[in-house]
């Protein structure tokens, strides 16, 4: 957030001012990179939360004796790294097909479909008033 206020402050008393779309596009980069971090320090979270859970539940299980005629440490161990695995997936493969750029995309293309369907339904509207100003001018007539 540190970083938005020095460059809006900067623009502040800068000589050439920035154009809005441009302050738009700078804030959406600033707030796309700051999701992403985020994103990130979630994952490398996960894993740190991996490791000493996995050592804990390997504790747990051969040092404490807890049921230690079963390896259930590693049926646990193995269902968490799935998950882990799939957050990464997520995190740095998914968001390469799937980000900002993609949403961008499916974005533009829904409005389209919405205008294109606003724009026929104007057209049958109007279609429509024709013909019931054609009806009501025949009624009035005869």
């Amino acid at each position: 957030m540190l970083n938005f206020v020095v460059i809006q402050s900067i623009e502040m008393f800068s000589k050439n001012k920035t154009s809005e779309s441009t302050y738009g596009e700078q804030r959406d980069l600033f707030l796309h990179a700051q999701n992403r971090i985020k994103e990130k320090k979630k994952l490398y979270y996960h894993f740190i939360i991996f490791v000493v859970g996995g050592i804990f539940l390997f504790t747990f299980n051969k040092i404490f004796n807890y049921y230690p005629e079963y390896n259930w440490y590693l049926w646990l161990i193995t269902i968490w790294l799935f998950f882990l695995i799939v957050h990464f997936i997520n995190v740095f493969v998914t968001h390469k097909f799937l980000g900002s750029e993609w949403e961008k995309e499916q974005l533009d293309k829904l409005v389209a479909k919405q205008l294109k369907r606003i724009g026929e339904l104007n057209q049958k509207l109007a279609s429509e008033s024709v013909i019931a100003s054609d009806k009501t001018k025949t009624d009035t007539d005869e």
